[in-house]
C-alpha cells in the first residue's frame, strides 16, 4: 500500500497561495494551516505529505518535461508541428526567452515544495511529539525533499536564494550545495532503511535514498571521494539490487521494487489524482492513441542506440509507430509521430488526465553509473570498470575493458544517456560534463556558450524583485 497522500494534500494545502511582492518565493501565511483554518488541528504527517504531494502537480506533466528532456538532444517537441505546447517548441529550438512559463512554473513550484519542507520541519518540531525517532523521521523526510528541490534550483539557475534567509538575494550555488549536503546528511542520520518501513510507508524518503541523492549531489561537484563513497554505501547495503529486466523498471510490477531508491506516487489506496497527466502528456497521439504526443525520442537519441548495439534499452525507452506494446496494445501506423516515451507509458491508462504511473527519480542503476564515474575520476580504473559492467551485462552488451581514464569517463558519459534516457536528468549531464554545446550544436540547435548553461531568472520574479538580478546573456 503506497502513500495516499493526495487527499490529505487537498486538506492541508487547499488554501496555499503564493502572495506579495515576493511571490515566486514566498509561502503564504495560508499555507501554514492551522485548527483555525481548517477545524483540526493537523498532525505534522500533513504537512510532510504536503511536500510529496507537489511532485504530482500538473508541472511535473508538462513544464517538467520541457526543462529536463525536450530541451536537449534526447527529444524533440513532438504532438503536432502546429502544436508548440506553450513554450515547448521553443524550448526545443533553444529560442526561449526569460518568459517562459515552463521555467517560470517549476521555479514556482520548487519554492513552493521548499516552503512547505521548511515550515513542515518546524511545525514537527513544536508539535510535541513524544516518540522521538517518529518526530525525526518526518523531520528527515521534509529535509530529503527539501533538499532534493534546491538541487533542481542550483543545477538550473546557479545562484539562488536561500528562501528562510532571504527571498531576494542570490546566495552563490557553492553555498546552496553546502546547504543541501547538510540537509541530507542530517538526513541519513535519522530515516529508516527502505526494508524498515511498512507497507503503509511504502515510497518514503528512506536513508538510501539521501545516501543516493547525495552521492548524486557530490558528483555534480567533481567531490569525487564523496561520490564515490556514498554511492559505495548504496551498492552495498543490501537494501537494492538491479531487476533483471531492463524493460519492466517503468512497469506496475516493479514499482518500489528492488531497483527503486526513490520514486514519486502516483496513488494510494485507490487511483486518485495520481501525477496529472503526466503519461497522457506523453502518449501516442492519434488514431488507437491515447496522448498528446509531446516529449518524443529525438532521431539523435535513436541512432545512439543503435551505434550501440543497444536493442534492449533502446525497445524498452522507445515505442515505436505500429508496434505491439508488451501488453497487446497495438500501436496504429497512422499514429502522428513516429516515436513515443517508454518510460512514461502507462498500460492502464488509456488517455485518463488522472495517472496511476509512479515516476522514478533515484534507482540503483544510476547508483552503478555515479560510482563508476567516480571511481574513474579518482584512477580506480578497477572499481569504475566493474560497476559499469553490471550495467552492461543487465541488457546484454560487451564488457569495456579500456583503462584510458579519457576514453573511460566519454563511454561512462554515453552509458549514462543509454541508461538513464527520459528520467530527466540529460540536459543537467550535458551542462555538467561541458558536452552541451557539442551535442546541442550538432544536433542543430543553436547553444551559446556562457548563455545557455543556465536557464533565466523567470521575468516575473524579476519584475517584482528586480534586484535579484538576471543570469547571463539572458
Amino acid at each position: 500500500m503506497k502513500i495516499n497522500y493526495k487527499k490529505i494534500v487537498c486538506l492541508s494545502f487547499a488554501l496555499s497561495v503564493l502572495v506579495g511582492c515576493d511571490d515566486f518565493l514566498d509561502v503564504d501565511s495560508r499555507e501554514r494551516v492551522t485548527e483555525e483554518d481548517s477545524g483540526e488541528n493537523l498532525e505534522p504527517i500533513a504537512f510532510v505529505n504536503g511536500i510529496y504531494g507537489m511532485m504530482t502537480e500538473w508541472d511535473y506533466a508538462f513544464s517538467y518535461l520541457g526543462i529536463t528532456e525536450i530541451i536537449s538532444d534526447n527529444a524533440d517537441k513532438g504532438s503536432s508541428p502546429g502544436d508548440p505546447g506553450g513554450d515547448k517548441g521553443l524550448l526545443d529550438g533553444l529560442t526561449f526567452t526569460s518568459t517562459a512559463g515552463s521555467v517560470e512554473a517549476m521555479w514556482t513550484n520548487w519554492y513552493k515544495a521548499i516552503g512547505r519542507a521548511t515550515y513542515s520541519i518546524s511545525y514537527t518540531e513544536n508539535f510535541g511529539l513524544t516518540d522521538t525517532a517518529y518526530k525525526n523521521r518526518l523531520i528527515g523526510e521534509a529535509k530529503f525533499l527539501r533538499a532534493y528541490h534546491y538541487f533542481f534550483l542550483v543545477r538550473a539557475f546557479g545562484d539562488v536564494p536561500l528562501q528562510h534567509v532571504n527571498l531576494t538575494v542570490r546566495v552563490p550555488k557553492e553555498e546552496v550545495y553546502d546547504f543541501i549536503e547538510q540537509d541530507l546528511l542530517d538526513a541519513i542520520q535519522v530515516l529508516p532503511k527502505k526494508s524498515e518501513y511498512g507497507s503503509a510507508d511504502l515510497g518514503r524518503a528512506t536513508k538510501g535514498a539521501a545516501q543516493a541523492l547525495l552521492a548524486k549531489v557530490y558528483l555534480y561537484q567533481k567531490d569525487w571521494q564523496n561520490a564515490f563513497n556514498y554511492a559505495e554505501l548504496v551498492l552495498t547495503s543490501g537494501e537494492y539490487s538491479l531487476e533483471p529486466n531492463y524493460a519492466e523498471i517503468w512497469r506496475v510490477n516493479t514499482e518500489n521494487g528492488r531497483e527503486s531508491i526513490f520514486e514519486v506516487q502516483a496513488r494510494g489506496e485507490s487511483i486518485a489524482h495520481g501525477v496529472q497527466q503526466y503519461s497522457e502528456t506523453q502518449g501516442a497521439r492519434g488514431p488507437s492513441g491515447w496522448g498528446w504526443g509531446f516529449n518524443t525520442p529525438s532521431q539523435n537519441l535513436l541512432d545512439a542506440y543503435n551505434a550501440e548495439g543497444d536493442v534492449i534499452r533502446r525497445d524498452a525507452t522507445i515505442i515505436f509507430r505500429g508496434e505491439t506494446m508488451y501488453d497487446g496494445r497495438i500501436v496504429s501506423t497512422a499514429v502522428e509521430n513516429p516515436m513515443y516515451n517508454e518510460k512514461a507509458y502507462s498500460s492502464a491508462n488509456a488517455g485518463a488526465g488522472d495517472g496511476d504511473k509512479n515516476i522514478r527519480v533515484l534507482r540503483l542503476g544510476e547508483i552503478y553509473l555515479i560510482h563508476a564515474e567516480a571511481a574513474n575520476e579518482l584512477g580506480n580504473s578497477d572499481k569504475a570498470l566493474a560497476s559499469l559492467k553490471e550495467v552492461r551485462d543487465r541488457v546484454n552488451l560487451g564488457e569495456i575493458t579500456t583503462t584510458d581514464q579519457n576514453l573511460l569517463r566519454t563511454l561512462i558519459w554515453k552509458e549514462r544517456r543509454l541508461e538513464l534516457a527520459f528520467e530527466h536528468d540529460r540536459w543537467f549531464d550535458l551542462v555538467r560534463t561541458g558536452q552541451a554545446a557539442q551535442a546541442m550544436q550538432a544536433n542543430g540547435k543553436p547553444f551559446e556558450v556562457g548563455k545557455h548553461e543556465l536557464f533565466p531568472i523567470p521575468n516575473g520574479q524579476l519584475i517584482q524583485t528586480p534586484g535579484m538580478g538576471q543570469n547571463p546573456n539572458w
